[in-house]
C-alpha cells in the first residue's frame, strides 16, 4: 500500500518537473488532465509570483501610510486600462497563435505572434505620452486628496510612462502560451517579478548608498523588474530556442493579419474594459466614505489579486487547450478541458473562500494596524470571497471563449453583468441604502455569481466551437 502511494507520488514529481521544464509539448492527444496538469503548472506558477509581487509591494508601500497606500490604489484603478487592453491583446495572440499550432503551421504562428508586437508598440507609445503629462489630472479625477496628488504624481507618471514593459511583458506570454510553451512564461515573470521583490525594499526605504526614495523607489523596482522580464522574453522569442521561431520574413508587416487580431484583441478588450470602468467606478464610489475605506479596499484587492491570478492561471490553460483542440478538429475535446480545468479551479477557490470568511482581519493586519483600514479591509475580503465558487467557473468559461475567438459572447455577459447589474447595485446599496462601502463588496460578489451562471448556461450552447480564427 505504501509503495504504491510513493509509486503515485514519483510519478506526480516527474510530471511537475515535466510541466515547470516544459518538455512536453502535444496537447491535443493524450489524458485531458495530464494536459491541464503540463499547461496549467506553469501558468499557475507564473501568477503566483504575480500575485505575490502586488502583495510585496503593498507590504513595503503601506508602511510609508495612508497617503501612499492611496496614490498606489488610485494609480492602479487607471492603470487597470492599460492592463486591460495589454490582455485583450494577449488574448488575441493566444487564440490566434493556439489556433495556427493547434493547426500545425508553426511559421503562421511566428508570424502572427509579430504583428501582435507591433500593435503592442504602438498603443503603448500613446499611452506613455497621455500618461506623462496628464497624471495629476488623472489622480485628481480619481477623487485624490490635492496632498496625494502633490506628492504622487511621480509615482503616476512613472508608471504611465513605462507601460510598454507592461504591455508586452503580457502580450509576449500570450504568445508563449498559445504555442504551448507555459514554461517559458512562467520564467519570464519570475524573473521579472524576483527583480521586483529584490529591488522594491531598496529602492523604498534605501540601504547603504542606495537612498531612500518612497513610492518613487516603488515606481522604479516595477519599472527595472518587468524591464529585465521583456528582455528575457526577447532573447528567446527571436533567439530560435523556444517552441516559436521568429525569423527576419517573419518582420514584414501583414495588414490583414493585423486586422484579424485587431478584431478579437478589441472583442477580449472591449469586455475588460467594460469590466475596467465598473472597477474604477467602485474606487470612485467608495473614496466618497473617506481615504480610509479606499485604503481597506485597496489592500484588500491586493489579496484578492494573490488568490484569483493562481486561478486565472488554469483558465490561461483552459484558453490555450481550447485553441489549439480546436485548430486540431477536436471540439469535443476541447469542451471536456473547460469542464475539467472549471472543476479544478472551483475546488481550490471554494478553499481560499473559506479562509477569508474565517481569518480576513488577521490577513489584513499583516499589512496595516490601522484600525480603521483594517475593519474596511477585512470587510471587503469577506463579502468579495463570498462569490468565488462561482467565480472560479465564470473566469474559466470567459477564458476558454477568448481562446476559441469568440470574444463577442463574454462582451455581452460583461455589459449586461457589470454595467446593467454591478454598478447600479453597487450605488443602490452604498449610497441609496446606506450600507457603505460594504454595499459595494456585496455588490462585487452578487454580479460575479450572476455573469458566471449565465456563462455556464450559453458555454453549453456550444455556439463557441464554430468560430474562425
Amino acid at each position: 500500500m505504501q509503495q504504491a502511494a510513493d509509486n503515485r507520488l514519483r510519478r506526480v514529481f516527474r510530471l511537475f518537473i515535466s510541466a515547470v521544464s516544459g518538455t512536453e509539448t502535444e496537447f491535443t492527444t493524450g489524458s485531458i488532465n495530464r494536459a491541464i496538469f503540463l499547461l496549467s503548472v506553469p501558468m499557475i506558477l507564473e501568477m503566483v509570483m504575480e500575485s505575490l509581487l502586488a502583495v510585496v509591494d503593498i507590504f513595503f508601500v503601506s508602511k510609508l501610510g495612508t497617503h501612499a497606500i492611496t496614490t498606489v490604489g488610485l494609480t492602479e484603478s487607471i492603470l487597470t486600462i492599460v492592463y486591460t487592453i495589454a490582455f485583450g491583446m494577449s488574448m488575441a495572440a493566444t487564440a490566434v497563435v493556439a489556433r495556427r499550432t493547434g493547426e500545425k503551421d508553426p511559421d503562421a504562428a511566428a508570424h502572427s505572434a509579430v504583428q501582435s508586437l507591433y500593435i503592442a508598440v504602438i498603443f503603448s507609445v500613446v499611452i506613455s505620452i497621455l500618461g506623462v503629462v496628464f497624471a495629476p489630472d488623472l489622480l485628481s479625477l480619481m477623487g485624490a486628496p490635492a496632498d496625494v496628488v502633490e506628492h504622487g504624481n511621480i509615482y503616476t507618471r512613472m508608471i504611465m510612462g513605462s507601460n510598454l514593459v507592461i504591455v508586452l511583458l503580457f502580450l509576449i506570454n500570450g504568445i508563449f502560451r498559445g504555442v504551448g510553451d507555459a514554461a517559458m512564461a512562467m520564467r519570464s515573470l519570475w524573473i521579472a517579478n524576483i527583480v521586483n521583490i529584490i529591488l522594491c525594499p531598496l529602492l523604498i526605504n534605501g540601504l547603504g548608498p542606495i537612498p531612500a526614495m518612497g513610492l518613487t523607489g516603488a515606481a522604479l523596482a516595477i519599472c527595472i523588474g518587468r524591464g529585465v522580464g521583456v528582455c528575457y522574453q526577447l532573447y528567446n522569442l527571436f533567439g530560435g530556442k523556444g517552441l516559436i521561431r521568429i525569423n527576419v520574413h517573419h518582420l514584414k508587416p501583414d495588414f490583414p493579419v493585423i486586422g484579424k487580431l485587431l478584431k478579437i484583441a478589441m472583442g477580449s478588450t472591449a469586455q475588460l474594459l467594460i469590466n475596467t470602468t465598473s472597477w474604477i467606478f467602485l474606487v470612485r464610489l467608495i473614496a466618497r466614505f473617506g481615504e480610509e475605506a479606499v485604503a481597506g479596499y485597496t489592500v484588500a484587492i491586493r489579496v484578492v489579486i494573490f488568490t484569483i491570478l493562481p486561478a486565472s492561471g488554469m483558465a490561461n490553460a483552459a484558453a490555450a487547450l481550447v485553441g489549439q483542440n480546436l485548430g486540431a478538429g477536436q471540439p469535443e475535446r476541447a469542451e471536456r478541458s473547460v469542464w475539467r480545468a472549471a472543476f479544478f479551479n472551483m475546488i481550490f477557490l471554494g478553499a481560499v473562500s473559506l479562509f477569508f470568511i474565517l481569518l480576513a482581519k488577521p490577513v489584513i493586519q499583516l499589512f496595516t494596524q490601522q484600525e480603521t483600514v483594517v475593519a474596511y479591509g477585512a470587510q471587503a475580503l469577506q463579502l468579495v470571497s463570498l462569490g468565488y465558487i462561482f467565480y472560479a467557473y465564470g473566469m474559466v468559461l470567459s477564458q476558454a471563449f477568448n481562446g476559441a475567438g469568440d470574444t463577442r459572447t463574454p462582451t455581452i455577459i460583461n455589459l449586461i453583468g457589470f454595467w446593467m447589474f454591478q454598478m447600479p447595485l453597487a450605488w443602490a446599496l452604498a449610497v441609496h441604502y446606506a450600507w457603505g462601502p460594504a454595499g459595494v463588496f456585496t455588490a462585487i460578489a452578487a454580479a460575479e455569481s450572476a455573469m458566471a451562471i449565465a456563462s455556464i448556461i450559453i458555454f453549453r450552447k456550444g455556439w463557441w466551437k464554430r468560430v474562425k480564427v
